[in-house]
C-alpha cells in the first residue's frame, strides 16, 4: 500500500503541533500507523538550552542554521526510516516556513508522495494567547516572563523574515486552523489516506467540553430580562455545586462571559484549580436586550406589545430595539466557540454560559432548525457534557444538584 509524508507549514503559534497531533490520532483510531516526528523536541533533546534563545532562529546566524537544518534532516532520515519499516503516515512537525525547507523536504522524502498542511490563524486575541501560553513552556523556566515572551517574539519576528506560504507545493492544504476550514487545495489523489486527514482538518474536535449556565440571579427570580445581577444564595449554591460535582474530572480551560454572574458561577471550580487557565470571552455574554434591558417581562408584554409581538411570529430573527436577535447572536457566539476550542486545544474545557448563548451552542451540536433554537431548554442545576470527533459523538445533559437540594 502507498505510503504518506505529512509535513506541517506555518509560523509558530498558529496550531501546527496541536493539528498535527490530531491528524495522527485521528488516523490511529482509524487503524492506521501514523507517528510524529517533532522538530522541536528533537531540537531539544540534542541542543538543550543554547536553542531556546531567539538568536539561534536568525537567519544570519549560521551556527543555528546549521543546526536547524541538521535537526530538520535528522527528522527526516528517522520518518523515512520508519515509513521502510511497519508505518504507513509519518507527520513532520515544524514550521518548514520557507520554499527553499520545503524543497529540501521533497528532495529528501522522494520515496513517497509529501502532502504540505499550512496552518493559518491571524485572530489577534488567538494570537495573544498562544504567545502568552509560550512562556510557560518548561524551556524558558530559567527566564522571567516578560523574557520568555519578549525572546519568542524575536523568535517569530525571524521566521516572518522568511515565510513563504505554500504556492508551487505538488500536493498541499492551507486550512484556518480556528475556523476548521480549507482556504486552498491540491489534492493528494490516489492516497488511501488523504480523504481521512481531510475530514481531520474540517471536523471541530471536542474531546471533552462540559457546557454549564450560570446559577441563579436576582433578575431570574424577578421574571426581569438581562443586566448584570449577582446570584441569589441559590445560585451560590448551585455554583458550589457544579465545582463539587466536577471535582476529581480534569478541566484546563474555564470560559466565562464578562458578566458577573458568569463569574460568580465558575468561582468555586476555579477556587480548587489555581493552574486552571480561565478567559472571559465577550462572544459568550447574553443576548443583548437593547431598550428592554433589565426590564420584568410582565412590563414588556404590557408596555411594548409590539415587541411581544415581533418575538412571538420569529423569536430567531427578531431583534429586540437596539439590541440583538436569536440570529445576530448566534455569529458573535460561533466565533467564541470556535476560539475556545482553539485555545484548549484537545484539553477538558467548561463554558459558563447564558440561557441564549447555551441555546445557540447547543444547537451547534445538535443541528437544530433556526426556529426551536430560542426554546432548547437550558436548566440552570444541570450541565452538557459534549465530545465531538471524527469518530465520536457524544452528547448527555448530567444534573449536579439533587432535586431535593433545588427546592430547599
Amino acid at each position: 500500500m502507498q505510503k504518506l509524508y505529512v509535513a506541517m507549514v506555518g509560523l509558530p503559534a498558529r496550531g501546527k503541533s496541536t493539528l498535527a497531533k490530531r491528524i495522527r490520532d485521528g488516523l490511529t483510531a482509524e487503524g492506521i500507523r501514523a507517528r510524529l516526528f517533532n522538530n522541536g523536541d528533537l531540537r531539544r533533546a540534542l541542543m538543550g538550552p543554547e536553542s531556546t534563545e531567539a538568536d539561534f532562529y536568525n537567519h544570519d546566524n549560521s551556527f543555528g542554521r546549521q543546526a536547524r537544518e541538521m535537526i530538520c534532516r535528522r527528522n527526516m532520515d528517522l520518518a523515512r526510516a520508519w515509513l521502510a519499516e511497519d508505518g504507513e503516515v509519518a507527520i513532520l512537525d515544524a514550521t518548514n516556513a520557507s520554499r527553499a525547507r520545503r524543497a529540501l523536504l521533497e528532495r529528501t522524502l522522494a520515496d513517497h508522495p509529501l502532502l504540505f498542511v499550512e496552518c493559518v490563524n491571524e485572530d489577534p486575541l488567538l494570537l495573544k494567547a498562544c504567545i502568552q501560553r509560550k512562556a510557560d513552556l518548561p524551556e524558558y523556566a530559567d527566564h522571567s516572563r516578560e523574557e520568555a515572551l519578549d525572546s519568542f517574539m524575536k523568535r517569530i519576528g525571524y521566521y516572518e523574515a522568511i515565510y513563504e506560504p505554500l504556492q508551487d507545493e505538488k500536493f498541499r492544504i492551507c486550512v484556518d486552523a480556528t475556523a476548521n476550514r480549507i482556504l486552498d487545495e491540491k489534492p493528494c489523489e490516489g492516497s488511501p489516506y488523504y480523504p481521512a486527514i481531510r475530514e481531520i482538518l474540517v471536523t471541530p474536535w471536542v474531546h471533552c467540553l462540559y457546557l454549564a449556565r450560570h446559577g441563579q440571579t436576582e433578575f431570574n427570580v424577578q421574571g426581569r430580562i438581562g443586566g448584570d445581577p449577582p446570584l441569589t444564595a441559590r445560585g451560590r449554591a448551585q455554583a458550589q455545586a457544579l465545582a463539587e460535582h466536577l471535582r476529581g474530572h480534569p478541566v484546563d480551560w474555564v470560559f466565562t462571559s464578562t458578566r458577573m454572574r458568569s463569574h460568580e458561577t465558575a468561582a468555586p471550580l476555579l477556587g480548587e484549580r489555581p493552574k486552571t487557565h480561565v478567559m472571559a470571552l465577550t462572544e459568550f455574554d447574553e443576548i443583548r436586550a437593547g431598550d428592554c434591558e433589565g426590564m420584568l417581562y410582565s412590563d414588556i408584554r404590557q408596555n411594548m406589545p409590539a415587541v411581544t409581538a415581533g418575538r412571538n411570529a420569529d423569536k430567531y430573527r427578531y431583534a429586540y430595539p437596539n439590541g440583538e436577535s436569536y440570529a445576530m447572536l448566534s455569529d458573535r457566539v460561533q466565533r467564541g466557540l470556535r476560539r475556545a476550542l482553539f485555545l484548549a486545544g484537545d484539553k477538558p474545557m467548561l463554558i459558563v454560559g447564558h440561557q441564549a448563548v447555551n441555546r445557540v451552542l447547543l444547537s451547534l451540536f445538535l443541528r437544530q432548525r433556526t426556529e426551536d433554537v430560542p426554546y432548547v431548554h437550558v436548566p440552570q442545576d444541570q450541565y452538557y457534557r459534549i465530545s465531538l470527533t471524527p469518530r465520536t459523538k457524544l452528547f448527555e445533559r448530567i444534573p449536579y444538584v439533587s432535586r431535593r437540594t433545588a427546592s430547599d
